[in-house]
């Protein structure tokens, strides 16, 4: 199934072509919204930090952020291809962070990616593909400017943080799909459609796993590492997002477990049923050859075979078949055969 590269859940009011908000921020509290053009300015005054969200911008548009904050050349080519690793990079006195996102859409996950430069009182976002739009973000920090105040890192904690949140949602949907399979697949046979939905389920699981794993270790960086613009105050935070990361790689393991339980169980299922049809067809076949044999025996038409002389052979041969058969179904019954 394709999935649109420009998939997002909200609709976003863009100032320019792929500027989603451009503001700075005093105190915790935006004084002004701004172009892309004055941001230098705007960053180089005391206590003043530029926050600037980018959707797919064109690579003009990050040539023009990358004059006004001064960012690496590698920052800015990783930045316009969309498809690099988890990661965390130092250039100078500033960061370079890649996340992955996720999304379901169309009972398959969707990822896309979050770039993100950070450095002395400026923080840009330029999100790729499938993501949650970071508006919700930017609300939930404005409404607390004593907690936004912190500057530049406390909002990269946040996107962070509501990052790692969407996973949550993607996670439970799954969780609900494969406890149904776990119940169907228990009671009834399964077919190759559902042995196909299986395989997807887990390809997308280890895909989000693969995505999620190096998130741990720029975490980890964010946590324990002395690099610039993040402060001793913040490092609790960042455990937080370390531990909550961890806590949805564990939860992708048990689902890929529990799907590759599932489908190990509709095996045995299904070759339990096989089992237990090839008893039956034995039985009756057991069964049937008895009369067979009989009236092959009876039906060579020799001459000389004295039972043929005989007043009741005739029904001392149904009889015969009618006991050999009660006995042999009496038998199999018993046996749980039928």
């Amino acid at each position: 199934m394709n999935v649109p590269s420009r998939a997002t859940s909200a609709t976003e009011p863009m100032t320019s072509d792929g500027v989603v908000a451009a503001g700075v921020y005093v105190d915790g509290r935006r004084i002004a919204n701004i172009a892309i053009e004055e941001a230098s300015s705007w960053r180089s005054k005391p206590g003043h930090v530029v926050w600037i969200g980018l959707y797919e911008p064109d690579l003009a548009l990050l040539r023009s952020v990358q004059q006004q904050f001064d960012l690496h050349d590698l920052a800015i080519e990783d930045a316009n291809h969309a498809h690099q690793r988890p990661k965390i990079e130092q250039y100078g006195d500033g960061l370079f962070i890649v996340a992955r996102t996720a999304q379901l859409i169309k009972g398959r996950i969707a990822f896309g990616e979050t770039h993100l430069f950070v450095g002395e009182g400026y923080l840009v976002s330029v999100r790729h593909g499938a993501s949650t739009s970071y508006a919700a973000v930017r609300e939930r920090c404005e409404s607390c400017p004593r907690a936004l105040a912190r500057g530049e890192d406390y909002i990269l904690y946040a996107i962070l943080d509501f990052i790692v949140d969407n996973y949550s949602p993607v996670l439970d949907a799954i969780h609900e799909e494969v406890e149904e399979i776990e119940d169907y697949v228990l009671a009834n046979a399964i077919t190759r459609t559902e042995v196909e939905r299986l395989y997807m389920l887990r390809r997308d699981l280890l895909r989000l796993r693969n995505a999620i794993g190096p998130l741990v270790e720029v975490c980890r960086r964010l946590e324990h590492d002395n690099l610039p613009m993040v402060r001793s105050t913040m490092r609790p935070l960042f455990r937080d997002v370390t531990d909550h990361v961890r806590t949805i790689q564990e939860r992708t393991d048990s689902m890929r477990e529990v799907l590759a339980f599932a489908f190990e169980a509709s095996l045995l299922v299904g070759q339990a049923q096989e089992t237990a049809v090839s008893k039956k067809l034995a039985s009756w076949l057991a069964i049937i050859a008895v009369p067979t044999a009989l009236a092959g025996i009876y039906g060579m038409n020799f001459k000389h075979m004295p039972e043929l002389d005989w007043d009741y052979g005739y029904f001392m041969v149904l009889g015969l078949m009618l006991a050999a058969c009660s006995a042999l179904y009496w038998r199999f019954r018993r046996a749980g055969w039928l």
